[in-house]
């Protein structure tokens, strides 16, 4: 039977210098679930997020230690290929970053980095993940032109699409429509409920209405730690812990 964990986090700190960012986190993110990070702005999410795929290593200054352990292989470990890890995932930031290049090009660049040459296989392959990212209808005739042209939350969708091109596991996604307007947030929520079925997805947010819509499993940070953990019902109907219960009813955000 297969595990329902995708990813063990253990004893999990992150330094920065003197200062501790992250503290002693211990988490199970659950597979084909969407588990969403919740907390005040500076609580840690985003670096734990960061912790996931490595890009902690681009920090010289971050110390990490503790496990993070995926499919039963400690990712933290030096050993690891972190250009195949990164691999693994896919990751939406709060800004959608498209390459300068035509939409078509932006999800055929992914595919050629996994080998994929063939142009037949190339085609259907950039229809099958536009599709996923609930975007190839509004853009079917417009391939070709640059994917600047697209709105805001198009470019989101289109680096969702790019994301999922290379073939990933687990889906990162970082306030990824905190820059949207309502309708383009939506669409995004709708992609992630339908592609949990073949993603982990873990999401960071403040939206608590967001959160609420869309998570299986919740986790609330505040200033480093995680303070609570649990499915959607429960941290949200049935909070044990004083903070979470102020979090949720607006005293400080």
């Amino acid at each position: 039977m297969e595990n329902s964990t995708k990813i063990e986090i253990r004893d999990l700190n992150v330094y920065a210098g003197k200062t501790q960012i992250l503290r002693n986190i211990n988490i199970d993110i659950p597979r084909n679930k969407i588990t969403v990070i919740l907390g005040p702005s500076g609580c840690g999410k985003t670096t734990l997020l960061k912790c996931l795929n490595r890009l902690t290593d681009l920090y010289p200054e971050l110390k990490v230690t503790g496990q993070i352990v995926i499919d039963g292989k400690n990712i933290l470990a030096a050993r690891e290929d972190i250009y195949k890890l990164r691999q693994q995932m896919g990751l939406l930031s709060q800004r959608p970053y498209p390459l300068p290049m035509t939409i078509y090009n932006n999800i055929s660049y992914a595919l050629k980095l996994r080998g994929i040459k063939n142009r037949r296989e190339v085609h259907k392959l950039v229809m099958h993940y536009l599709q996923q990212a609930n975007l190839w209808d509004e853009i079917r005739d417009r391939l070709r032109e640059p994917a600047s042209r697209l709105s805001i939350g198009q470019q989101q969708r289109l680096c969702l699409a790019r994301g999922l091109a290379v073939n990933p596991e687990i889906i990162l996604a970082d306030e990824p429509t905190s820059a949207l307007d309502p309708i383009s947030s939506q669409v995004i929520e709708e992609s992630f409920l339908k592609l949990k079925n073949d993603y982990s997805i873990v999401l960071v947010t403040h939206v608590l209405r967001q959160a609420r819509r869309i998570a299986d499993n919740v986790v609330f940070m505040y200033l480093g730690d995680v303070i609570e953990q649990g499915t959607v019902q429960e941290v949200f109907e049935n909070p044990k812990m004083e903070k979470t219960k102020l979090y949720l009813g607006g005293t400080f955000n």
